[in-house]
């Protein structure tokens, strides 16, 4: 542990050990949060559903909402693998009726989705309410999250095309949730007392039998990660699609011809490209989910009025011209930001 972090914890230790606060103690050293940055922060949603916010939403206004801002990445129905894996599917009217998927278990479901595995309600709005859209977390009204969440529990055939979803009644439909029976404490992952004596794991008790041999160990140990032959190539050159805090360490996925970029490289157009969330689905040299920008550039060369009209599209969004995963807006971006942004690409995306 570094100095620093000691003396964080030192001074985080004095303010919870004592009547007042740290900055009680030491002068000039931090302040009482605010009760609006304690709200704005403390969001999260528990099993218990403590920490839901008021509000409802039907399926058909959570189907006008998820078109807009969710199905560029997760397709219309929910179905898309272009970008993550499914969100719906794989669960069936008797996995409703007991709350346990049964493909889990058999094997006879091609890959998990979000309702085969997930076994309670709350994550999925507490994590929709908090990270989505991906492009803007936080951005969405609890009205809106309800309707998003409403019109994905009738895809999954959970509830009806007519239904509302709202704090009143989200606790009934947890009780329809496919995977509800299918997550357990009683392993030994969970020590301590049992549930039945207020406690949340089952004394400790290993879910494992073995003997340990103890011949033969290793000496060395190392630790790596391999990404299969089949993956490879899925969603283009991983090391293009750096985030904003810089490059990942790793190997090109891309193919011999991939060439590699790093967020890090450069601190103007490519840093607001991969802040805005455009390097998520395009790569400078190759295509993620929308196109590579070396293909944006080769279709608008020496069109006059190229710039114009690619920065209307990047502003309002669009869909048909490269496949039919349509590119959200992106409204929020200021117009000189836009226009940087465009012609960075139209030049070749150095």
């Amino acid at each position: 542990m570094s100095r620093f972090s000691r003396t964080i914890l030192a001074l985080a230790l004095a303010g919870a050990t004592s009547a007042g606060f740290a900055f009680d103690h030491y002068k000039g050293i931090g302040r009482q949060a605010t009760p609006a940055e304690v709200k704005a922060w403390d969001i999260d949603v528990r099993p218990d559903f403590k920490g839901l916010p008021k509000g409802s939403g039907t399926v058909d206004r959570g189907q006008e909402v998820f078109e807009e801002k969710c199905a560029s990445c997760h397709g219309t129905f929910g179905e898309s693998n272009e970008v993550f894996t499914p969100l719906i599917g794989g669960t069936t009217k008797d996995d409703i009726k007991t709350g346990n998927v049964k493909g889990l278990s058999s094997g006879d479901l091609p890959q998990r989705t979000t309702f085969t595995k997930v076994a309670t309600i709350s994550t999925i709005f507490d994590y929709i309410q908090r990270a989505m859209p991906w492009t803007a977390p936080k951005s969405m009204k609890p009205d809106d999250t309800y309707a998003v969440l409403a019109y994905m529990l009738n895809l999954a055939e959970i509830v009806p095309a007519d239904f509302t979803l709202s704090d009143k009644n989200i606790a009934e439909v947890q009780k329809l949730m496919p995977n509800r029976n299918g997550m357990t404490t009683d392993h030994g992952m969970w020590p301590g007392a049992s549930a039945a004596k207020g406690g949340m794991g089952n004394g400790g008790k290993p879910d494992v039998k073995n003997t340990a041999c103890m011949k033969n160990c290793k000496t060395e140990v190392r630790i790596g990660s391999v990404l299969p032959d089949y993956a490879r190539d899925a969603h283009g050159n991983l090391f293009d699609q750096n985030r904003s805090f810089g490059p990942v360490r790793g190997i090109k996925t891309g193919g011999a011809a991939a060439v590699a970029t790093t967020a890090s490289a450069d601190s103007g157009p490519l840093d607001l490209a991969t802040r805005s969330g455009c390097m998520a689905c395009h790569g400078v040299n190759n295509k993620i989910v929308g196109p590579g920008y070396n293909e944006v550039q080769a279709r608008y060369k020496d069109q006059p009025d190229a710039a114009a009209r690619l920065a209307l599209k990047v502003k309002n969004g669009g869909q048909g011209v490269w496949g039919s995963v349509p590119m959200p807006p992106n409204g929020e971006m200021k117009d000189a930001d836009i226009n940087a942004l465009v012609a960075w690409i139209l030049s070749g995306a150095k």
